[in-house]
């Protein structure tokens, strides 16, 4: 009898249990936060996709909005930028994996060098969006300033005329159906961009802590798995973000 609850009292406690997922509390909070970011994202999107299928007569065009590019001035590339801010982001999921395997095996210079990486993944996602931001907001307050955007009617007849090659993303960014356009864009890219700016801190917070050995004293490198979640999360979400503004 006191064999077994000595063996009993040895096993990893769960908020005064044994853990009914076999996984930490950290990490069980983490997947709850998760689930309940999922909610707020899909709700957004599917309230984004109602409103584009209610205007799809008068909607934008991806291809023409987003055809820009740093320094190639008018140039016509459809989906170039955002195709490559893509590829940072999720190359920078790729050496969070890369940290998270190395924290497993406890090799404190790995997990230091490949969470450094990701940092520098994320902030250049985060400079790449604050440029497409800025150009967008700046094309826009200089279109509508001077009047020249296209009433509803003048944006129907032009595209019965399939006349939508012959512009360029400023003026397919500011037709009849950019107010609404516009605003999701901006909410949801935001929304997304304060994610991927908390993760960066976060991961600043933890690079920080790799670096003076914190993790190396309490004996594992949970916390490089948990942001890691966040980290993948944020990637997933751009997935469908992407899809749904720059695709479709």
């Amino acid at each position: 009898m006191s064999n077994t609850a000595t063996i009993q009292s040895t096993k990893p406690t769960w908020a005064g249990g044994r853990s009914p997922f076999n996984v930490s509390y950290g990490k069980l909070m983490m997947w709850i936060f998760l689930i309940s970011d999922i909610f707020t994202f899909s709700s957004l999107l599917v309230f984004y996709g109602a409103t584009r299928f209610a205007n799809w007569d008068i909607w934008p065009s991806p291809d023409m909005v987003f055809n820009h590019f740093p320094f190639a001035g008018h140039m016509h590339l459809p989906l170039f930028f955002v195709s490559l801010m893509t590829f940072i982001l999720i190359f920078s999921s790729v050496t969070m994996v890369l940290a998270v395997e190395a924290g497993q095996r406890k090799s404190q210079n790995e997990v230091a060098k490949y969470m450094l990486l990701t940092i520098l993944g994320g902030l250049t996602f985060l400079g790449c969006q604050a440029w497409e931001w800025s150009v967008f907001i700046g094309e826009g307050a200089r279109m509508y300033g001077n009047n020249f955007g296209l009433t509803e009617e003048g944006f129907k007849y032009a595209h019965s005329l399939k006349l939508f090659d012959h512009y360029h993303w400023q003026e397919g960014f500011r037709m009849a159906g950019a107010p609404q356009f516009s605003a999701f864009f901006f909410l949801v890219t935001g929304f997304h961009g304060l994610h991927v700016l908390s993760g960066v801190i976060i991961n600043v917070v933890v690079y920080i802590n790799v670096i003076f050995g914190t993790y190396e004293r309490r004996g594992h490198y949970d916390m490089v798995e948990k942001v890691g979640l966040y980290w993948h999360f944020v990637d997933l979400v751009w997935v469908f973000v992407f899809t749904f503004f720059y695709l479709i």
